[in-house]
């Protein structure tokens, strides 16, 4: 079992990268890093959905910024006015556009939310627990789960591992937490010889971003999701390597 101290905002962190039951020391007394267990299903898919759905309003943001959104509202703005002759009902028709618009902001990650659920969080024991090579761990606040970490052979890079499921409760952000459990990721790859660590987050998730870049992830490339509704809003996801 190593230990390795990871200096975070309040003190350094001590992080056990094996795969044993005990429980791994973190900044303080009232955390600790564990491997998962079923009976924190619920809450690590709560976890999971809450820091999903904070992106929610950036992700709307990011639409509204897009030239081809802008030229949308800006078209229907002035056909309505050209053909009602008053204001009222161009705003009326723009305000209806923008608010079907943030409805589909929410649809779109709900369903994303809805396949890592279908995909993994719903089979965590079988996708992360009965591989050597993949584990998924919880860290603890006075008996409480308040994040998550997870990681796997990665699909779309061969010999890398990759990591996922990094969530923290808001309530826990700024402690040095996430820090400590992307750590952990890094020692439980090296010690089972991959040579990287791959991660991927979207262009909204500027958080995140700085969190990955300050523990040390190189951004590699960025890429437009497939599917049409995100090359129409230039959604982009970054590519980080440890």
């Amino acid at each position: 079992m190593s230990r390795d101290e990871f200096p975070g905002k309040a003190g350094p962190f001590k992080t056990h990268s094996s795969l044993a039951p005990a429980k791994t020391s973190a900044m303080a007394a009232d955390i600790t890093i564990r491997r998962y267990q079923e009976d924190d299903k619920e809450t690590v898919k709560e976890i999971f959905t809450m820091g999903m759905s904070e992106h929610i309003p950036s992700s709307f943001m990011h639409l509204l910024k897009q030239p081809l959104t802008q030229m949308i509202l800006m078209v229907t703005f002035c056909a309505l006015l050209a053909s009602s002759k008053s204001v009222l009902l161009p705003v009326v028709g723009v305000t209806l556009l923008l608010a079907g618009a943030k409805q589909l902001v929410g649809y779109l990650f709900n369903s994303y939310i809805d396949t890592c659920l279908r995909k993994d969080l719903d089979h965590i024991q079988e996708t992360y627990l009965e591989n050597k090579d993949s584990c998924f761990w919880v860290a603890e606040s006075d008996g409480r789960v308040v994040a998550t970490v997870a990681c796997l052979p990665a699909e779309r890079e061969p010999g890398c591992m990759e990591l996922k499921r990094l969530s923290v409760r808001h309530t826990h952000r700024g402690m040095g937490i996430a820090k400590a459990l992307s750590r952990t990721v890094a020692d439980f790859s090296r010690e089972r010889g991959f040579p990287a660590v791959v991660l991927y987050t979207s262009v909204v998730q500027t958080d995140a971003q700085r969190l990955y870049e300050n523990v040390g992830y190189t951004r590699v490339r960025e890429f437009v999701i497939p599917e049409p509704i995100a090359k129409i809003t230039n959604f982009t996801v970054i590519e980080y390597r440890l």
